[in-house]
């Protein structure tokens, strides 16, 4: 697609304050594919000011509207699904195979749940002699990553709209692309002027005047912890309301009696999953010590499958990220068992599938986030030390465990103190609560948990 040369304010295409703008580098070939306006703290103003003249009557719209209204952006994005993997994989690099069945059909499924959600969610309940609404927030400042671009955009923007809410967006900088299209489809949708807002930038400068302006209501974030601190920080000044998605470090424990070889090759496939860009990825392997050779040796035959099938990381920074944190493993004691530092193609952010064994829970790689194609392995004595290391770290986000058996499996799960976890392979679902203990965040997304997030309590008493 080609880049808009404005933002989306009030319902229309509009010109920049400034003249600054953003170079977009498709990171598979480092080639620059597009520019978009670098906004700053006077657009930020100019879409707070719209979304905010915009939400009495998108607050009193009727829900059966608002579904509708979301409804007609679910085949807007439908309409445009192959335009959209295209877009992503330009300017994220992800293989188009996987943007198609990921990035491109997971916001459709998304945006269609809010639609439902909208018509039929209770947005009035009686309690003993009161009457309990649920109504906006208000204006939503929504700041969402390049990792799951379009996906966190209608994450945050569908339930927003459901609940009568209207919203600036802020998305990354890395990514803006396939925001400005998601702005195209909202209009197409007939979504009122000025209840969504665009606003490319960044973080520095129009993420952080989003944050902190006074006429918003809730700041939703996704994104680093660190980043998520600052954003806790300036909302917390003025006393408004936060929703935080931030880091994790999950664990995935295979128990003794389970699937040894389904566990290790599932759990590979997940942390090499959108080239190890995903905040949920299951990036430590734990494996009892009578099974944690086998468990390295396909691992390591596992992730050398994934040479030519995963893309390059976001940007050269990333890649440089991520290269610190495998040469850190190997410093620190950890054997280099698949991939490393060494680049797989001549051109484009790339790094190799790779696999730390030996890892301790002590260890850098088994504490921080690397945001990369990076499966760090560590062995456990019983399910007590299992227990202890999985819940080890200073995040909570996602986890799964394999066992010989379901009850076995969520019995162990019970215990770990994260958001989310898969039980022996199970599937993603779109409808249930995401997000983390700890530092992993505050607030969940997706479902009616998600809805709940934009919407705050009124009773009247009778």
């Amino acid at each position: 697609m080609k880049a808009h040369d404005g933002m989306y304010l009030d319902g229309a295409w509009r010109p920049a304050a400034g003249a600054d703008t953003i170079e977009v580098v498709n990171p598979a070939d480092e080639q620059v594919i597009g520019r978009v306006p670098a906004g700053d703290a006077s657009d930020i103003d100019a879409a707070v000011r719209a979304a905010r003249a915009a939400l009495p009557g998108w607050a009193a719209t009727p829900p059966a509207e608002r579904a509708a209204r979301l409804a007609a952006l679910r085949d807007a994005l439908a309409a445009r699904e192959d335009e959209i993997a295209e877009t992503v994989t330009a300017e994220l690099g992800s293989p188009l195979p996987f943007s198609r069945s990921v990035h491109a059909a997971l916001p459709i499924a998304v945006a269609g749940s809010y639609a439902e959600l909208a018509a039929t969610h209770a947005f009035e309940e009686r309690t003993g002699n009161s009457t309990v609404l649920l109504e906006p927030v208000g204006v939503v400042g929504a700041i969402t990553p390049w990792n799951y671009p379009l996906h966190q955009i209608v994450a945050k923007v569908a339930p927003a709209l459901a609940a009568g809410c209207t919203v600036v967006l802020k998305p990354a900088e890395d990514t803006p692309l396939v925001a400005q299209l998601f702005a195209e489809t909202v209009h197409e949708a007939g979504v009122p002027a000025g209840v969504f807002n665009l606003v490319t930038g960044r973080g520095p400068v129009a993420g952080q005047a989003l944050a902190e302006h006074p006429g918003v209501d809730l700041v939703s974030f996704t994104g680093s912890t660190a980043v998520g601190r600052r954003i806790g920080a300036l909302a917390g000044a003025a006393v408004k309301r936060v929703a935080l998605e931030l880091g994790g470090k999950s664990a995935n424990v295979i128990l003794p009696g389970a699937d040894l070889a389904r566990a290790v090759n599932v759990g590979v496939a997940n942390v090499m999953s959108n080239s190890g860009q995903t905040c949920s990825a299951w990036t430590r392997m734990l494996v009892h010590r009578d099974e944690y050779e086998q468990a390295v040796t396909l691992a390591a035959t596992a992730a050398a499958k994934y040479g030519d099938r995963i893309g390059p990381v976001v940007n050269a920074t990333q890649r440089a990220r991520v290269r610190g944190y495998i040469d850190k493993g190997v410093a620190e004691g950890a054997r280099l068992v698949a991939g490393g530092t060494g680049s797989p193609h001549p051109r484009g952010y790339f790094v190799s599938p790779t696999v730390l064994a030996d890892v301790t829970p002590d260890m850098t790689v088994a504490q921080e986030e690397i945001f990369g194609p990076v499966l760090t392995m560590l062995r456990y004595e019983d399910e007590e030390d299992a227990l202890r290391i999985a819940n080890g770290t200073v995040y909570g986000l996602s986890g799964a465990v394999w066992a010989a058996d379901d009850a076995a499996a969520a019995a162990f799960a019970r215990r770990m103190e994260t958001g989310q976890v898969d039980i022996n392979g199970g599937r993603f679902n779109p409808l249930a609560p995401f997000g983390g203990h700890k530092q992993s965040g505050v607030g969940r997304e997706l479902g009616t948990h998600g809805l709940a997030e934009f919407l705050q309590t009124k009773s009247l008493q009778f």
